[in-house]
């Protein structure tokens, strides 16, 4: 598992690298590999989301659950897929979202790197998947890690904003909702998939994400999508 991380994130996360769940999600990676397994996003891209968002950049955080499972998708960003791939019903749904809320034109591009580029951590569960199998890669280390991701934001003075779209998000950052006294904001919703979208559209994220960061004296992000 040859997958370097971003610099101040190993400061923060590398003594959880040295734990013995990590060297066993590594084994499993490789077996799945030895078997021939197709894996997503390809190796290279599975910790891109801390190389796009630096941890003292993070204004905001939107978690997702395990990377697309279809081929060219994923790219190690959370609900973005790689340029010239169609947008998957949930990213529809989220565009559908960003048009009304911010009244900027409906995105050409899946690809939500210009967020990550302004302090959006797009960081998802479990960072591996089987090609065409969702959450085949669940249960194996990647939520431990990527809790110890949040913990590390929430331990943080400079407030940021959590955006939970669904359950499995706010359960996942249990931690947050259940502080009284952190310094940081959350926004939830339902998930953007056309199962739950009625509890998703309307629910003005984007907006309330910026007001927040402009409230706080930070720049607000810059939600056009080219």
């Amino acid at each position: 598992m040859g997958m370097a991380i971003e610099k101040s994130w190993h400061e923060r996360l590398k003594t959880e690298f040295e734990l013995s769940y990590m060297q066993d999600l590594k084994q499993f990676l490789e077996e799945e590999k030895k078997s021939g397994y197709e894996i997503y996003p390809p190796e290279p891209l599975v910790l891109k989301a801390f190389s796009y968002t630096p941890f003292s950049q993070v204004k905001a955080v939107i978690v997702g659950q395990d990377p697309y499972h279809g081929k060219g998708q994923a790219h190690g960003l959370s609900f973005s897929v790689q340029e010239g791939i169609s947008f998957p019903p949930s990213l529809k749904n989220i565009f559908k979202e960003l048009v009304e809320d911010v009244k900027v034109p409906f995105p050409k591009t899946g690809c939500l790197m210009p967020w990550a580029g302004q302090g959006v951590l797009m960081l998802n569960a479990t960072l591996t998947v089987r090609a065409k199998e969702p959450r085949s890669h669940y249960g194996r280390g990647w939520e431990r890690f990527t809790d110890a991701v949040i913990r590390e934001l929430v331990l943080r003075e400079d407030p940021l904003v959590f955006i939970l779209w669904g359950k499995s998000a706010q359960e996942k950052c249990g931690q947050i909702l259940e502080s009284k006294d952190s310094p940081h904001a959350v926004l939830t919703a339902a998930h953007p998939s056309p199962y739950s979208a009625s509890g998703f559209l309307g629910c003005r994220h984007f907006s309330k994400t910026n007001a927040l960061l402009e409230k706080w004296g930070k720049t607000p992000i810059d939600w056009t999508l080219s």
